[in-house]
């Protein structure tokens, strides 16, 4: 058993969501003249890839430290849904059991595609990855309750359509965009398709029943689209955390794996050495 890495590179230059608090690196000691190197960080728990936890949004829910490890790993599916939906897109669960299957307690990992904007990617663009990128609506928060999944994951700045988040207040020239962009598409006003009782429907709705998601994936995620996996989420065991930066991996056969790598073999590369595969986001 090989493991495929869907964690994105941790570093200062890592945008946090917005307003939160980036990662700071301090060293406190180097080798001369301490004989060691010792560093000292700062930062928020939504960096990079990482798992937000019951508590972020509910108050009596689980800690990070009392999510078991049968929890974060487990059978899942990976699916890819940039050639249905682009900026400000509404993507929905009929979008999802059309390219892939998803069974009862599974894990889902969504590749919206929009992880090639992240910041460690030729196509860098922040305001794409965290204000831009497609979420879903009501009817697919119902979807992943009926089908009583353990957790999710996406691959851009939250599990929410971002003008279903304070990102509407915060950026208003993109709210202006997407109000457009629901007009012609939906033929509705951002106010009435996200109205109050929706707001981070995924986040405030679904963390009291104990579906929590994952955010920021990639890493090598564009090798293992629409297909099942077995898939781990490694955060820290950490008592009190409301969320927690983790290491998220799927586990492939040993054979499987070496047909992996040779057809990355063949795709252009970030810089940290992540496959950019052929498909991106829509639009």
């Amino acid at each position: 058993m090989k493991l495929v890495d869907l964690s994105i590179p941790l570093s200062i230059q890592t945008p946090a969501w917005p307003t939160y608090e980036p990662l700071q690196v301090k060293y406190f000691k180097r080798l001369a003249p301490n004989g060691a190197n010792g560093q000292i960080l700062t930062h928020s728990n939504h960096l990079g890839t990482h798992l937000d936890g019951e508590i972020h949004f509910y108050t009596p829910g689980k800690d990070i430290a009392a999510l078991s490890l049968d929890f974060l790993c487990g059978p899942g599916a990976i699916v890819d849904l940039s050639d249905a939906a682009g900026d400000y897109d509404i993507y929905t669960s009929k979008m999802v059991e059309e390219r892939v299957e998803v069974r009862e307690g599974d894990i889902l990992i969504i590749h919206t595609g929009y992880h090639r904007f992240g910041w460690d990617q030729p196509g860098a663009d922040e305001v794409r990855y965290m204000v831009k990128h497609p979420g879903p609506d009501r009817e697919f928060a119902e979807w992943c309750k009926a089908k009583r999944l353990k957790w999710l994951a996406i691959d851009c700045g939250s599990a929410d359509h971002p003008m279903n988040t304070i990102i509407r207040q915060w950026m208003p020239r993109q709210a202006k965009e997407a109000e457009a962009h629901f007009q012609r598409k939906y033929g509705k006003p951002l106010a009435e398709v996200f109205t109050d009782d929706k707001y981070q429907l995924m986040h405030i709705e679904l963390f009291p029943l104990g579906i929590i998601h994952a955010e920021c994936v990639g890493g090598d995620i564009d090798l293992l689209l629409n297909r099942r996996a077995t898939i781990g989420c490694f955060p820290w065991r950490f008592v009190d955390g409301e969320s927690c930066i983790s290491r998220i991996v799927a586990f492939v056969e040993d054979a499987e794996y070496e047909t992996l790598v040779a057809a990355k073999a063949k795709l252009p590369r970030t810089k940290f050495g992540d496959a950019i595969g052929c498909r991106g986001p829509v639009g």
